[in-house]
Parts: structure tokens; sequence; C-alpha cells
């Protein structure tokens, strides 16, 4: 039997099929792009559309684009069939799903990978290193290149092909090659190999009923600009950064841990849930301290994005809770209902990280925060400091006596508190999880 040859393969690209013409797709690409963007500014607001809704709002925004077009030029763009279905042809494409978070996981990454790249274009490409080292040596994680075997090197990541490849080369100079082979110590070559350096971080995004204010010209609120900032990031993570962790809590009165993919549909609490928008930072440290203990990652972060100072913390026994009683009689203690806790977990896809004995305190101050839930709130977080996790706190308030009191916790932490206008939140962020990469990657390289 002889040898395969190759010229007994045929090659085809992988577009092209046997009897038939170029697929003609209904909608350009920049016109796509004109829909994801439409997506983007939908998903992003307080209050999402319906599916059945969208389709209404993608024909008038292409219909403003194109009337925009013809007053300043003709166009050769074929004008699109009045029958023709938007929302369904994505849904044929991928892009979205007949649910109520409707956007599927590669619409989610087409519109955060387009934020991201508006973000990065404004920040200078030499301020910030790729998540890499050039120090190659015996670390955890093997990559592609090689290099040659010495004495003591861990004969784990030895490379047989490559080194049997050197044995080859070596014999043919001299004499025919017949097998077996013999191997000389020059022609061993290992796989090279970097520390692994991961990080573990958990954003924690304030809901309580201030997030939804809107400040500044832009018409943007809190809760908006965070929601961009977070989905931005996690695409930076996802396509840069595979090997950390980013991990998403939105907390009010309750904490709960998010699906990445549902950050674009997260919405604040207001009055009519039950007390749920009231502010616990207690709660959001609690279900960060959880999470990252089940992370293996050798750098653990919280950082917290709110816009108001703690007025809620948990109360874990009677006694706690008489000595609250005994100096306020009218205070007030919560517990969810089922029907609330449900209610959550239909609407918003989230569950609330609920211990059916512990009770939550509810105090609200103008501009002063209650000693009780200061006390609870700063004992939370040094527990987490004394796990190894960092905690630093992105303030989008003017207010000066949150400012005050965040500066204060954080002193105890020696973690950093970032005061800023929530319309750079997405640039800050971004910056903020590369320079912590950058110096992370540093300090390995110099132990």
């Amino acid at each position: 039997m002889s040898p395969h040859s190759a010229k007994n393969f045929v090659y085809f690209a992988a577009d092209q099929q046997q009897g038939k013409t170029k697929d003609e797709n209904p909608i350009s690409e920049q016109k796509l792009q004109q829909i994801l963007e439409t997506l983007y500014r939908q998903t992003i607001r307080e209050k999402t559309p319906e599916l059945e809704d969208l389709e209404q709002i993608i024909q008038n925004s292409l219909k403003s684009s194109d009337d925009e077009k013809l007053e300043s030029q003709d166009t050769d763009e074929p004008s699109q069939d009045e029958s023709f279905s938007i929302t369904k042809y994505l849904m044929t494409k991928g892009y979205l799903r007949d649910e109520k978070n409707w956007l599927t996981n590669k619409g989610f990454f087409e519109i955060g990978n387009k934020i991201l790249h508006d973000v990065m274009k404004n920040l200078s490409s030499d301020e910030f290193g790729s998540h890499n080292t050039n120090s190659f040596g015996d670390g955890n994680v093997t990559i592609d290149t090689t290099k040659k075997f010495e004495p003591g090197d861990d004969i784990r990541f030895l490379s047989v092909p490559h080194t049997i490849l050197n044995s080859v080369q070596r014999i043919s100079k001299t004499e025919k090659v017949s097998f077996p082979i013999s191997i000389d110590t020059d022609d061993l070559e290992k796989f090279e190999t970097i520390e692994d350096v991961r990080v573990a971080v958990v954003y924690c995004i304030d809901l309580s009923s201030t997030m939804k204010s809107i400040l500044g010209k832009g018409g943007k609120s809190r809760i908006e600009a965070a929601k961009k900032a977070l989905w931005s990031l996690y695409a930076l993570n996802k396509k840069y950064f595979p090997n950390d962790s980013i991990y998403v809590i939105g907390f009010a009165s309750m904490a709960s841990q998010v699906n990445p993919f549902d950050i674009p549909f997260l919405k604040t609490y207001d009055a009519n849930d039950n007390f749920l928008h009231y502010t616990n930072y207690q709660a959001a440290f609690r279900l960060a301290r959880k999470i990252l203990q089940k992370n293996t990652a050798q750098n653990k972060r919280i950082v917290m994005i709110t816009d108001g100072q703690p007025s809620a913390c948990f109360i874990e026994n009677d006694s706690q809770k008489n000595e609250i009683i005994s100096e306020k009689p009218y205070s007030n203690f919560y517990s969810p209902e089922e029907t609330l806790i449900s209610k959550v977990k239909k609407e918003r896809n989230m569950k609330l990280d609920i211990d059916k004995e512990r009770l939550v305190y509810l105090c609200y101050r103008y501009k002063k925060v209650d000693p009780k839930i200061n006390e609870r709130t700063a004992f939370e977080a040094k527990r987490c400091k004394r796990d190894g996790i960092e905690i630093d706190t992105i303030v989008v308030s003017d207010e000066g006596e949150l400012l005050d009191y965040i500066k204060e916790l954080e002193q105890g932490l020696k973690g950093k508190t970032y005061h800023i206008n929530h319309e750079n939140m997405d640039k800050v962020l971004v910056h903020d999880y590369l320079a912590k990469t950058r110096k992370i990657l540093r300090s390995k390289q110099n132990i």
C-alpha cells in the first residue's frame, strides 16, 4: 500500500459551498453597527424595553440615520423591505433571544467590545502594559515557546516533539536516520513557563434608589454609567485576561451575585421593593468575601461603587437586636418575605443572599451613619482585610459627608478611595484594573 500523498487531498475554503452563490446579507455591516449601538442604548437604560418593542425602536433609529444621510448625500444602499423583521433576523444571527433579558452572550460581547474599544481609545497605549511578563522561567503556566533544557529544570515541561526533532536534525547531518534514535542531552528542549499571576476582583455595585439619579449634561444616571463601566470591564477581562476572575454583586439592603451577562439589565430598587432600597455595605462585603474564599487566586480585591453612606446592616442575634432597641425603642428591623425573594429572582434573575436567622437593621440618617451600622460595616470590612482581600471604593457623589466617611473607612483598611465624575467611570475602572494588574506583575517579577 503506497503512502499517502498531499496530492490526494483537496482543500476548500470554509465558506464555499458547491452550487451556491455568495449569501447576500440583508443588513450591511454599517447598519448592523448602528443596530448594535441602538441595542446598547436601550439595554443600558433604567427601564429596558420589551423584546416586542425593539423592532419599532430599531426601525425608527435606522430611519432617522437614513434621513440624515439623504440630506447630506445620495446613497446607493437599497431601502429596507418594510415587511422585513430586524429583530427576527438578529435572533437567527444569535444576537437576540426571546427572553426577558433578550441580549445573547454573542450580542453582549459584540456590544461590550465596542464599548471597550471606545474606552481604550481614550487611554494612552504606552501607559498600560499587557497582562504578560518578559521574564520567563519556571512558573506554573506552560506557554508555546521553548528553550534548551538545562540541568535542574523540571522534566515535566520537556517538549518531546522538539527534542526528537533536534535529535533527527543532528543525526541527519552525519548519517542516515534510523529508529530507534539516540538522544543527547543537547537535544533536550523544554516549554517555557510563566508564573500564573491571577487576580480575582468582586465589583459591588450599589442598587439603592439614589443610583438612578441623573447628573451632569450627558443625561446619564449613575446606575447607567456603572453598568457601562462593568460591561466594558468584563469584555476586557475575557478578551485579554481570561485567567483572572471577575465577579459582580448588586447590593442595597441585601446583596446578590449577578450573572455578568445580566449587567446591562441591572436596575435599582425603590420604595415599592419592600425596604430593599436601603444601602448595606456589610451585605456586599460579606457576600464578596464568601465568593473570594472559594477562589484560589493569589490577589483578591473588592471594588465598591456607591453614591451613599450605609443605612442598613445585619443583626445576627437577639442580643444585638435588644442592644439597639434599648437605645432606640422604635428601630426598624426587616426580613424579606418569600414573595419578594421570588419576585427578585423572577424579574431580576438574582438570588438574594439570605440567612433566615438574620435580620436587617434599617436606619437612614441624613448625611450621617448610625453608630451600630458603622460598627457592623467596619467589622465586616476588617474580616475581608484579615483574609488578604483589598477593598477600594469608587464614590460617584459630591456629598462631602460621604467622602469623609469612605476615607475614614479606607484608612483602617489601607485601601483607596476614588472620587470621580460618574461620566468617566468606565475609564476609571479600566485604568484601575490595568494599573493594578501591571503592579502585581511587577511585584512578582521582583521577588
